[in-house]
């Protein structure tokens, strides 16, 4: 260790100085870093940044267009000038015509041994001396010859040097003001998305119902407020539901325990030596222990959709074969009770069997718990006039109100009759028949009155 503590001294000491440069080099590179970082982070330095660059780009084609434009403007008056001094014959050699800003001179230069690129028929540029001297100078043929024309372009070039410094000029104030100004797009653009920043820190499952107000808000910023407030109505239902829905099942669930623990206690005490009293424990807690499985199938079934982890097994069959046996598992267990079957049309239809089959028993059990003992529950297959199957289950049974009709498919929700009546079930039948219909991109229609009884019709696509 000793050994090593001196290496490591004595390399400071070699190089002490290279030491120290390392060191400031690393602090100097850290903090312009942290300087450029914070710089990228700020919002304002960004827009602020394109903004100019959008400037300076725009400034290259301003100029182009602009002096496209002066260069039109002058040469309309220059092709006329042009017209008026040149001689409609050129009799002599070599002729010179000025003007305040043309001199035109005539040539006897040979077109076929110049090297000159036209532009059109009379004009040819000298590329050696287009500008000199803040002149252009090119060739015009005509009157049988070529004319030298010279062009005086300074105060024109002055012109156009004036024009570009003016727009430069404008484009750095514009900036420099928006760099300056800052504080106005903090106020008026980023003030709505610090005000949603704040509102998100503020959520929690106590205080869902808080909305990001959207009156100063405009245009871009007022639709995505507009978006995050029904994106935390939506988190909000679906928070309550799942209060709603835990508290719900742990009421349900705390009935079946109590009555399991009451009997127990009972058999403990004096239940072992009198048969008939643990004969009614047993047979109790049978009841309750079955009813708490068909309840904890139930909710594992809705967790399953709602998870989004519901699997179905699509295969093909005839509906008519699984009414039928429907039918007959329903006879023989609610034996107070006629189970018919009306109209049977043959048809095919690709679906999961045994999730169909479930929908159907879960409208029989609701047919047998609200309809008198002795009466019929008609079952029927048939193919509507769009194509489509239906399958329906109809009871002569107490029926249902029109303001309960919105509510029957409500996980846990069972009408004031069944409560009263103690009919049995969880209130979580319809929910499931329901998720199992919708799975298959079906419909549940209901047709009730009170007194005259309920119809369920299925209506399932084809394809």
């Amino acid at each position: 260790m000793k050994k090593n503590r001196r290496k490591q001294s004595s390399n400071k000491q070699v190089h002490p100085d290279g030491t120290r440069d390392l060191v400031f080099a690393n602090k100097v590179s850290g903090s312009v870093h942290g300087g450029l970082s914070r710089i990228r982070l700020s919002l304002t330095f960004r827009i602020a940044l394109h903004y100019c660059i959008q400037l300076l780009r725009s400034f290259i084609p301003v100029a182009l267009i602009l002096s496209v434009m002066i260069c039109i403007a002058v040469s309309i008056p220059v092709s006329r000038e042009l017209a008026r001094m040149i001689p409609a014959s050129a009799e002599e050699e070599k002729t010179e015509i000025c003007s305040d800003y043309i001199s035109v001179m005539h040539t006897d230069t040979d077109e076929e041994k110049a090297f000159f690129p036209k532009i059109g028929q009379q004009f040819s540029v000298l590329f050696s001396r287009l500008f000199s001297h803040q002149e252009i100078r090119f060739y015009y043929s005509a009157s049988g010859g070529f004319w030298l024309v010279t062009l005086n372009v300074k105060d024109l070039y002055t012109f156009w040097i004036l024009i570009m410094g003016g727009l430069l000029i404008c484009d750095a104030f514009r900036m420099l003001y928006f760099f300056v100004h800052d504080q106005r797009l903090n106020k008026r653009v980023l003030s709505p998305i610090r005000d949603i920043a704040s509102m998100a820190e503020t959520l929690s499952e106590s205080n869902l119902s808080n909305r990001i107000n959207i009156a100063g808000t405009k245009n871009e910023l007022k639709d995505l407020a507009v978006v995050i407030n029904r994106m935390l109505d939506r988190i909000e239902r679906s928070y309550n539901s799942q209060k709603q829905f835990v508290s719900d099942a742990s009421h349900e669930l705390r009935t079946p325990i109590s009555v399991i623990r009451g009997y127990t206690d009972m058999l403990r005490r004096w239940g072992k030596d009198d048969p008939e009293v643990l004969d009614e424990g047993i047979e109790a807690i049978s009841q309750e222990t079955e009813g708490m499985k068909d309840l904890v199938e139930s909710l594992l079934f809705l967790a399953r959709h709602d998870k989004k982890t519901l699997m179905m097994e699509i295969s093909a069959f005839d509906p008519e074969e699984m009414i039928r046996e429907v039918r007959k598992e329903e006879a023989m267990v609610h034996t107070g009770y006629r189970f018919e079957t009306e109209r049977m049309d043959g048809i095919t239809i690709k679906a999961d069997r045994n999730m169909l089959k479930q929908v159907l028993r879960i409208f029989c059990d609701n047919a047998v718990k609200y309809s008198p003992e002795g009466t019929a529950v008609t079952l029927s297959c048939f193919q509507n006039e769009n194509g489509e199957l239906c399958m329906s289950v109809k009871d002569q049974g107490t029926g249902i109100s029109q303001d309960e009709l919105p509510k029957i498919f409500d996980r846990f929700y069972r009408s004031d009759k069944a409560r009263k009546a103690d009919t049995g079930g969880h209130g979580l039948g319809l929910s499931i028949a329901r998720i199992i219909v919708i799975a298959h991109k079906g419909k549940i229609r209901v047709r009730s009155k009170p007194g005259c009884g309920s119809e369920f019709i299925v209506v399932l696509p084809r394809e």
